[in-house]
C-alpha cells in the first residue's frame, strides 16, 4: 500500500475504540509525514447495542467521514497476523488476502467476538416467528436482547447467578420470566423445540434459544507476536502506557486489553486520550509517559424503550432509575450521538 507519506500509522478495528482513535489522530498527525490507515472487516461501524431494536439503517454507519480534513483512510480487510520483532520499532500487518502493510505505529482495537444474535449478521426473522424465546445469560447483553421481544411472546432468561431482585421486578412487568442458578450448555439447532438445563430441568416449548453470554477478546491474530503477548484468557498484555510489553510501537485499547475492569464502551473516555497522547509522543521520538490507571465502573442497561437502570461507581457508588435510563439511552440507544461521532 502506498501513499504520499513514507510511514503508516495503522489502526486495526473500526468499532467504537478504533474509530475514535482514528478520528482524534487525524486531527494531530501531519499528513505529509504519516498515512493514517484504519483497517476494518467492514466499510462501516456498528452500534451493536442499537441492533437489538433492528435499527440497521441508522446503527450501521460508513467509516468515510470521520477523518479531520480527510486526513486518513479506511481499508476493508481482515488482519491475520502481525510481523514484529521484540524491542524493535515498526513492523507490518498481514491481511487475509496476503497483502502486507508496514507500520511505524500499530494500534490494536479489535474488540470482542460474540455468539448468538450479537454476532452480526443475525437472523432477525427468528425472533419474529418464535413463541417462547429463551435467553441464555442474564447479564447486560441478555437484558438488552429482551428488546427484540414483544408483550405477545413468552420470554425466559436462564441465568447462572442468584436472583437480582431489582432487575427481576422491572423485567417481570414486561412479562419476562427467570430461571436462576441454572445453565444451558448446548444451544439447540434451528428448528429444534425444547431445551434442558444442566440440572435436568426441561423447557418443552422453547422454540428459540439464543446465547447472551459475554464476548471474548478478538485477538487470535495477536498470537503471531508470541505466547507472551496474550494472557491465558486471550487479552493483550499492556503497560500502563497502553503499549504492548515487548513491542513499544504497538498499542492496544478497548475490550481486548488485560486490565481488571468491566469491558464497556464508557471506558474509552479514559482509554482514547492515553493512546492518542502516547502515540504522538512516540512518533516524535519522545518516550510515552501518559498512564492509564483505570476508570470508574458505570453502566446503563435498558429495559424496553422507556425504562432501565444506571449504576455509577462515583462517590461510593449509586444507581439511577427509569427516567435517567430513558433520557440517556433507552429512547434511541444513543444512535444519534454515534452517527454524529462518525460525521453523519
Amino acid at each position: 500500500m502506498t501513499g504520499k507519506a513514507e510511514q503508516n500509522v495503522v489502526i486495526v478495528g473500526g468499532g467504537f475504540a478504533g474509530f475514535q482513535v482514528a478520528k482524534q489522530l487525524s486531527k494531530k498527525l501531519d499528513a505529509k509525514r504519516y498515512n493514517l490507515i484504519l483497517i476494518n472487516s467492514r466499510s462501516y461501524a456498528i452500534s451493536l447495542p442499537a441492533t437489538s431494536r433492528s435499527w440497521k439503517k441508522t446503527s450501521f454507519v460508513k467509516l468515510d467521514k470521520l477523518y479531520a480534513n480527510g486526513n486518513g483512510e479506511t481499508k476493508v480487510g481482515v488482519v491475520t497476523s502481525v510481523e514484529a520483532q521484540p524491542g524493535v520499532p515498526g513492523g507490518a500487518v498481514v491481511l487475509a488476502t496476503g497483502e502486507r502493510i508496514s507500520y511505524a505505529v500499530l494500534i490494536l482495537a479489535t474488540g470482542s467476538k460474540w455468539t448468538g444474535p450479537c454476532d452480526i449478521p443475525e437472523n432477525e426473522a427468528d425472533f419474529a416467528k418464535a413463541n417462547h424465546v429463551v435467553i441464555v445469560g442474564g447479564g447486560a447483553v441478555g437484558i438488552v436482547l429482551t428488546n427484540y421481544t414483544t408483550q405477545t411472546k413468552k420470554v425466559t432468561i436462564v441465568h447462572g447467578a442468584r436472583s437480582e431482585r431489582d432487575w427481576r421486578k422491572r423485567l417481570h412487568v414486561r412479562g419476562v420470566q427467570f430461571m436462576f442458578n441454572e445453565y444451558i450448555d448446548n444451544i439447540p439447532e434451528a428448528g429444534v423445540v425444547g431445551v434442558s438445563t444442566r440440572s435436568g430441568k426441561h423447557i418443552s416449548d422453547a422454540d428459540l434459544v439464543v446465547s447472551a453470554r459475554g464476548g471474548r477478546p478478538n485477538t487470535d491474530y495477536v498470537t503471531s507476536l508470541g505466547e507472551d503477548a496474550l494472557n491465558g484468557h486471550g487479552f493483550v498484555k499492556i503497560k500502563p502506557t497502553m503499549q504492548l510489553l515487548n513491542h513499544p510501537s504497538i498499542f492496544a485499547l478497548g475490550d481486548i486489553i488485560d486490565w481488571t475492569e468491566q469491558k464497556q464502551i464508557g471506558k474509552l473516555m479514559w482509554h482514547v486520550p492515553v493512546i492518542v497522547t502516547n502515540v504522538v509522543s512516540f512518533l516524535n521520538g519522545v518516550t510515552p509517559t501518559k498512564k492509564y490507571t483505570g476508570a470508574p465502573e458505570m453502566i446503563v442497561i435498558t429495559n424496553g424503550r422507556k425504562g432501565g437502570m444506571g449504576y455509577f461507581g462515583f462517590f461510593g457508588g449509586f444507581t439511577l432509575g427509569d427516567w435517567f435510563a430513558w433520557l440517556v439511552k433507552s429512547r434511541d440507544f444513543m444512535v444519534s450521538h454515534f452517527r454524529k461521532d462518525l460525521g453523519y
